[in-house]
């Protein structure tokens, strides 16, 4: 059974390796895996989305999950976007992992109206942060392109899925309070 088919599908046993060259275990014997996928490197919608689970990571760790989150960018890129962030990131710049996942790319991804109001302050947030020189802007033609949807999968220690979600625009995905009542069950 395919990971895409569902809750109870079973991800295989694999050790990825995060863009500071760490190992990532996917699933994890001791914690739950959160497995995000994200679009590229500086993506203003993922990284505000970012900044509210790193808000509450310590609280997510006490939840006993480990957050693990992919981006479709090479690791060169990525870098210069993920050194603050406190948890494992990886580069899929082919999109194995992806096409395995059933992870998409669609125009409706920044199309979807639900996705404006986000869309907005993401690009202001980024905005003031890259003239103020907090943050450096992503590429002007990301590799992989603009239109990957947001998915995210809670993986148990034995790899049996426990919940996903597929978003249907960029800022479609679980909250950390909807990942924690997921973690609680």
């Amino acid at each position: 059974m395919g990971v895409h088919e569902g809750i109870g599908s079973v991800v295989a046993a694999r050790e990825l390796t995060s863009v500071s060259g760490a190992p990532v275990p996917v699933p994890d014997p001791r914690d739950l895996v959160h497995l995000q996928f994200r679009r590229f490197a500086g993506c203003p919608v993922c990284n505000l989305h970012l900044r509210s689970v790193v808000r509450r990571h310590a609280e997510i760790e006490a939840a006993g999950v480990r957050e693990v989150v992919v981006f479709h960018s090479p690791a060169g890129e990525l870098l210069e976007h993920v050194t603050d962030l406190p948890f494992a990131v990886v580069a899929d710049p082919d999109k194995r992992l992806y096409r395995e996942f059933g992870v998409e790319s669609a125009p409706r991804s920044l199309a979807h109206p639900k996705a404006w109001p986000m869309i907005a302050a993401a690009v202001l947030r980024s905005g003031w942060a890259i003239l103020s020189g907090r943050e450096r802007g992503p590429a002007a033609a990301p590799h992989g392109g603009r239109f990957g949807l947001p998915a995210e999968f809670l993986i148990a220690g034995d790899g049996t899925v426990l919940a996903r979600k597929y978003g249907e625009h960029v800022y479609d995905q679980w909250s950390v309070d909807e990942l924690l009542r997921f973690a609680a069950r």
